[in-house]
């Protein structure tokens, strides 16, 4: 069963938390309890495919909501179409260094890992009781492709993405605006993504609007995509050698998702021995880290946009462990966050949370300096986002293997690649004519009844 950050939502089970998202008290799910891999277990992985890791991996956290055949097929759908053999490869950088990459999805993103498999469980689900769904999301840049394509052209679910006008890439904003599909709605807000985040989380508030529309979530506030995230972190560990010796990870995060999903990893029985949080010049988890303060600064425009992030949703799930599972201290600081703009960490929870994570950001400067320099050093050519990983982790390196989480391809973000070294970096050949498309997209104003009033006016019967 799952289980509510803020204790006032009735627990759930994995379908029910996974179609829910949010949960009714503002909260986030968490499952009751991790179950925990033996060593053996760990070690049986060792050379078995991405499909049957994650099916091994994932399995005990879903319940009886699918048998094991149906959901062994459901996760080979999810990952059939991805551009690698392997799913996620790992590449060496150096000594004891290497790079997951995260990115052969069918948007070049290490959102496609999560979003694929989920595309796949909410179809199956729906299926079975013939309902419908709207699916509302609000993205930095990656999730609102990697939703649209899971679930463009499926029946009984409709698509609206919220993404910051002018705040992202051009090859992710045509992503989510080049799909033809009339279940697709690409809407550019006026504001940024801390507005988009703001305004998902009030449509699920208000529960009439929520239940008339049928409102299910795909963010990273979603339990499904975490536990789907689960999956690489241990791949990649057992290709290192796990469990006979502990593997550390650098992840370059902004809304804590993907390196929440380490810690449950590591909760499973892992053995990982550092878990790193890497930030661009929106260092409000870097901060938090140093000083124990979670506090909002305001959102500045980075070369590294899907990081552009002051609410780290997906925080508050750390925050309700850090505390002992106390949803009364939760739901205070997050009251605090929402009435004040920040609030302190407990401190006896910030010493839990400095045990668990350590942290670094990188500059402007140095994610350009960091694109460049391995570039010349490796022939590996990175996105900024993994270039603000690989910068935060080389001030971690050691004797225990150190794996950079590379998530996003270069071609995604072309500008700031050629900026750094002169290369503009190509699209693979099956996105080749991107540019030429036909875009279809909404401009809205930041403001909820009119995002609300149009949801519910293109919602189709």
């Amino acid at each position: 069963m799952y289980v509510s950050t803020r204790g006032l939502a009735p627990a759930l089970d994995f379908e029910r938390a996974m179609m829910t998202g949010l949960a009714a008290d503002g909260g986030l799910y968490v499952p009751e309890a991790v179950p925990v891999m033996t060593a053996e277990q760990i070690a049986a992985l060792a050379g078995l495919s991405f499909e049957e890791v994650a099916f091994r991996v994932m399995r005990p956290f879903v319940g009886g909501t699918f048998g094991d055949e149906e959901f062994r097929a459901l996760i080979d759908a999810a990952y059939g179409a991805f551009g690698h053999a392997a799913r996620v490869p790992l590449v060496q950088l150096a000594p004891n260094h290497f790079l997951l990459e995260l990115f052969h999805g069918p948007t070049l993103a290490f959102k496609d890992v999560a979003m694929q498999l989920i595309g796949q469980l909410f179809q199956a689900a729906l299926a079975r009781t013939g309902g419908r769904i709207t699916i509302v999301g609000a993205t930095s840049g990656d999730t609102g492709s990697a939703a649209i394509e899971a679930f463009r052209g499926l029946r009984g679910v409709d698509v609206f993405i919220l993404y910051p006008h002018g705040r992202v890439s051009e090859v992710q904003r045509r992503q989510m605006t080049t799909p033809q599909e009339a279940n697709v709605h690409a809407l550019a807000l006026d504001g940024d993504f801390d507005d988009c985040q703001a305004a998902l989380k009030a449509m699920f508030a208000d529960r009439d609007f929520a239940e008339g529309v049928q409102l299910a979530g795909v963010n990273s506030i979603n339990w499904a995509r975490v536990l789907a995230q689960v999956v690489y972190y241990i791949t990649a560990a057992v290709s290192l050698g796990a469990p006979h010796r502990p593997v550390s990870f650098t992840v370059p995060t902004g809304n804590f998702g993907d390196i929440y999903a380490g810690l449950i990893a590591r909760r499973m029985g892992l053995p990982i021995e550092k878990l790193v949080i890497a930030t661009n010049r929106n260092d409000i988890l870097h901060r938090t880290m140093v000083t124990g303060e979670h506090r909002k600064e305001g959102v500045v425009p980075s070369i590294s946009p899907s990081m552009d992030i002051q609410v780290s949703s997906n925080f508050e799930r750390a925050l309700f462990d850090a505390y002992g599972r106390d949803a009364h201290a939760v739901a205070a600081d997050m009251a605090s966050l929402r009435e004040d703009g920040g609030f302190a960490v407990g401190q006896g929870a910030i010493e839990t949370l400095r045990d668990w994570f350590a942290s670094g950001r990188a500059s402007e400067q140095e994610t350009s300096a960091t694109i460049a320099r391995t570039l010349r050093e490796t022939g590996e050519l990175l996105c900024p986002h993994s270039a603000v990983g690989v910068h935060v982790a080389e001030q971690h390196l050691g004797p225990t293997p150190m794996v950079t989480l590379a998530t996003a391809h270069p071609a995604k973000f072309p500008d700031a690649v050629e900026e750094a070294t002169g290369i503009r970096p190509p699209l693979p050949p099956r996105m080749a004519d991107l540019y030429d498309r036909p875009e279809r997209v909404t401009q809205v104003p930041n403001d909820l009844p009119t995002l609300k009033a149009l949801i519910r006016e293109r919602i189709r019967p």
